[in-house]
């Protein structure tokens, strides 16, 4: 279906195109300054780290629902080979095939398009078979480290995980905000648990995908009003679905990498991140979650770690 009016609406609202002129390519990344990080860095008390990425496997998360996107095909190119003689150091060596979204990521701003754009106004033909994505390619973000927020939507809630077909609005994450006892402010990294990750870790793949929770249309101006640098949650698709509005898939991702240059990211584990800030009486930490530079990659893996 094509794109409603209250989509063009809130996207007009949103958009950063220009904001950080013309040649930009790495949107609200621009947002990650020197004071941000510093800031971020002041935020480690104990030293504690606490991984968020999800092992990458070949029974991973990727089910088929997303045609092609496969999970790692990792194979041994050599086991324990004397390859300088007998009697010699040997070496093993490994190769993997995968979708660079597979697994816990981070999703490129031409990820995307509507309209036949991109973000700043490129044309969406600029992403090409043989060359890929010409701008805003995922090796434009050369580092990432920030403050990191989690955004506790489940337990502020009084719940474990949220239900599938939940959709979480500004009010849930104003909730989760005043939880958490911090605010968002510009150049933040927000993380967003719905728990819905849970069914991943219980080995129910299906379940995990579809239905899920996820975002509503209505929150990138909430991030927007922020100034939040990027954003990522614990589900499979990011968005609600089904979505909320039937027969419009993905707007949120629109919204976000398209209209404001956000990077969003996916299937990040955030149940002990969930645990340990609950622990500490915290859930602003540093955060450190630099993609892989995938020249012209519209979306790299990541194991991000949480400083706290």
């Amino acid at each position: 279906m094509p794109l409603p009016p209250e989509f063009h609406e809130i996207a007009k609202r949103v958009n950063n195109w220009g904001r950080w002129g013309d040649d930009d390519e790495i949107g609200t990344l621009n947002l990650v300054t020197r004071t941000v990080v510093r800031d971020a860095a002041a935020t480690v008390r104990t030293g504690r780290r606490v991984p968020l990425a999800v092992p990458l496997r070949q029974d991973g998360v990727q089910t088929g629902l997303i045609p092609g996107r496969v999970n790692p095909l990792h194979t041994m190119i050599a086991v324990n080979q004397e390859m300088f003689g007998p009697d010699t150091v040997a070496t093993s060596d490994d190769a993997v095939t995968m979708g660079l979204q597979a697994g816990t990521h981070w999703d490129a701003l031409p990820h995307v398009s509507h309209g036949g754009r991109l973000y700043n106004g490129r044309p969406a033909s600029s992403v090409t078979g043989h060359g890929r994505a010409a701008h805003s390619g995922i090796q434009t973000v050369r580092h990432l480290v920030s403050r990191g927020v989690l955004l506790d939507v489940a337990r502020a809630r009084g719940a474990e995980r949220l239900d599938a077909g939940h959709i979480v609005t500004p009010e849930d994450l104003d909730a989760a905000e005043e939880l958490a006892g911090v605010a968002v402010r510009s150049g933040d990294v927000v993380l967003v648990r719905t728990g819905q990750i849970q069914r991943y870790l219980a080995g129910d793949r299906e379940a995990y995908g579809y239905p899920s929770p996820g975002l509503s249309i209505r929150t990138p101006e909430w991030f927007h009003a922020r100034d939040v640098a990027a954003v990522a949650n614990d589900t499979l698709t990011f968005e609600i679905v089904p979505p909320e509005i039937d027969g419009l898939w993905l707007p949120v991702h629109a919204l976000h990498l398209v209209e404001m240059g956000m990077l969003q990211g996916q299937n990040w584990d955030l149940e002990e991140l969930s645990a340990a800030c609950a622990e500490e009486g915290r859930h602003a930490f540093l955060l450190t979650a630099t993609p892989e530079p995938f020249v012209g990659g519209v979306g790299s893996p990541v194991a991000p770690v949480a400083i706290l």
